[in-house]
């Protein structure tokens, strides 16, 4: 698939899928319902759309993850990360701060700085400084 150019940003097209390995040597904006079957590296800032696929692990400088993204691998990430509603993801790591929204299901967590949990997730075990719960 073709991605467009803006500076630093690349953004894919709406409802697109990618068959193989996908880098971006930017910002990557990934608009809802894109698929990518192979692995993601972002150098800079990803934010993956809602309901979006990846088949294998995603690198990135720093993230959004959309409401209802499914994540078959792990997410590493240079900077803070946050997973919406209902994502799920192998495992999640971070250099910054993690947030995690309600219905997340996720693997192991581990981040250097604050995982922030916003309701109930399902996980195997969160590791990080300080690990902040609200909500129910």
């Amino acid at each position: 698939m073709k991605v467009y150019q803006r500076g630093d940003t690349y953004i894919a097209p709406k409802g697109s899928f990618f068959d193989g390995n996908v880098h971006i040597p930017g910002n990557f904006i990934v608009p809802p319902e894109t698929h990518i079957w192979g692995r993601l590296d972002v150098d800079g800032c990803l934010e993956l759309g809602p309901l979006s696929t990846v088949g294998e692990d995603v690198t990135c400088g720093s993230g959004v993850i959309g409401r209802g993204v499914r994540i078959k691998g792990k997410l590493s990430s240079a900077g803070d990360v946050t997973v919406s509603d209902q994502a799920v993801i192998n495992g999640v790591t971070a250099q910054g701060d993690i947030i995690l929204r309600p219905g997340v299901r996720v693997g192991e967590v581990r981040s250097e700085a604050t995982i922030y949990v916003c309701g109930k997730i399902v996980s195997t075990k969160l590791t990080g400084k300080n690990v902040k719960v609200s909500g129910n």
